[in-house]
């Protein structure tokens, strides 16, 4: 039942950030406002109290890349994360209602 539930989530996450690093723009502007949309995602999703340490380890990526400059990786980065912390909050959320289809009767 579980894997029915995380191969969906897998593949959306899959397909958010192929999309996200095609759609990477190289401008500065462009990198703030994806990396303040990953950083509300992944705030959201510490609300939630599932936040993954891959989300964290590519936003600070995506910093790196901004400090030195390479706006175009530093966007694909932030837009990376922000696929990452959705899927967090898509996880809590179905997972929150899911245990009971596991729960013995």
């Amino acid at each position: 039942m579980r894997n029915r539930t995380v191969i969906p989530a897998l593949a959306l996450l899959l397909l958010i950030c192929g999309a996200s690093a095609a759609a990477a723009a190289g401008s500065e502007e462009e990198y703030k406002t994806a990396y303040a949309a990953a950083e509300a995602a992944n705030k959201q999703a510490a609300t939630l109290r599932n936040q993954w340490t891959t989300t964290a380890s590519t936003l600070a990526a995506a910093k790196k890349f901004a400090d030195g400059g390479d706006f175009e990786k530093a966007t694909a980065s932030a837009r990376e994360a922000e696929a990452l912390a959705k899927a967090s909050i898509f996880q809590a959320t179905s997972e929150k209602e899911r245990w009971r289809d596991l729960e013995i009767r």
